[in-house]
């Protein structure tokens, strides 16, 4: 059977989500949300036409908070983590050698204790991928410093748990801070400074007592927040969506409206359309009451638009202003949307329009 994979990042905390869905029933699940990505994974999800089932966590994170509690309040997703985690509110604790199944595929569960206790590996029913979270990242490893981090308990997880994969088996940590994507088993057997090759527990214990790293930014917002699965002392925060109108937000980064919901609203907005004047003025018509700022002009012209009206950019199929909602956002406008579809689709619905041939 066929997966849909994605890897997602952070920038932030350079934290990799993953997003696996099964091609045949459209379930899926999330690896290692993050809070603040909750909305572009979901466009996503929406967008791939996938039935998100779980979030999971490869552990207790302290560099960013997770997503799992907001992903459940918004999809009604299930989360899951190790019940050696001790975090509270989560649907599923598991344990070594359990599974989590996402349609007709599903993810075997590993104990990789070493960055803290609760930590988990993840594999592919078919051992082709494996996610290790913070055991095991690309030529390095997670910290063994605090949370009831151990050098030896991390290098018998790597070496019994991820090293006795296929040797073609890919592997995805939970980070990387250099731009890096993903390794494999051979490879970090061979190439590992930490724990490739012949070094041995008291190498690896010696070379991990001696990092000198510096105490994470986050742990302190991070690590409580975690202990329940994401989930806000106040009501949800950071995450509320635009109240002026019915918008749907894109994997691409803009909001979007639809031209019934743009009809419905209409009243209360500022309609900008982007298209050139003889376009403006040509067979496709326009929206009444629209402004033409041709897109070329859109950056100059900004000052002209007013910011305490909600905006909606306007060209004939939906792309130009989908640029212009990104030229008005780094310009300040925040109530910015754009009109899926474009003038084509206005039309074709049978929306009202000012001139044009029919």
């Amino acid at each position: 059977m066929m997966l849909i994979f994605r890897q997602l990042f952070d920038p932030q905390s350079s934290t990799y989500t993953y997003l696996l869905g099964d091609t045949a029933s459209r379930e899926a699940l999330l690896i290692d949300p993050v809070f603040e990505q909750v909305r572009r994974d979901a466009a996503l999800i929406k967008e791939l036409n996938l039935t998100l089932k779980w979030t999971l966590e490869t552990h207790v994170h302290a560099d960013h908070v997770t997503g799992a509690w907001l992903f459940k309040k918004r999809m009604g997703s299930g989360i899951a983590l190790a019940a050696a985690g001790g975090a509270a509110g989560a649907d599923e604790l598991l344990k070594h050698g359990d599974t989590v199944a996402f349609g007709g595929r599903y993810l075997e569960v590993r104990a990789t204790p070493g960055h803290t206790n609760g930590c988990l590996t993840y594999v592919l029913d078919d051992q082709s991928m494996a996610f290790t979270g913070d055991c095991l990242l690309i030529r390095g490893s997670g910290r063994t410093d605090f949370q009831q981090g151990s050098p030896a308990s991390m290098y018998a997880s790597v070496r019994t748990q991820i090293f006795t994969l296929p040797s073609g088996c890919l592997l995805y940590p939970a980070h990387d801070y250099r731009g890096l994507t993903v390794t494999s088993v051979e490879e970090e057997r061979r190439f590992n400074p930490r724990l490739g090759g012949d070094i041995g527990e008291q190498d690896f214990t010696g070379y991990m007592n001696n990092l000198g790293l510096a105490h994470p930014r986050q742990i302190d917002v991070a690590v409580p927040a975690n202990l329940k699965c994401g989930k806000p002392d106040v009501a949800e925060i950071g995450g509320g969506d635009p109240g002026w109108a019915h918008l749907t937000y894109t994997f691409s980064g803009i909001w979007e409206i639809q031209p019934q919901a743009l009809e419905e609203a209409i009243a209360g907005l500022k309609i900008i359309d982007v298209r050139e004047p003889n376009e403006f003025n040509g067979p496709i018509g326009r929206i009444a009451g629209s402004t033409l700022i041709p897109l070329g002009e859109l950056a100059a012209r900004a000052v002209e638009i007013d910011k305490e009206r909600p905006v909606v950019c306007v060209c004939r199929s939906g792309a130009r202003s989908a640029q212009a909602v990104v030229i008005l956002q780094k310009a300040g406008f925040t109530d910015v949307a754009n009109l899926a579809g474009g003038m084509l689709r206005w039309r074709a619905e049978g929306h009202a329009i000012v001139g044009g041939r029919g």
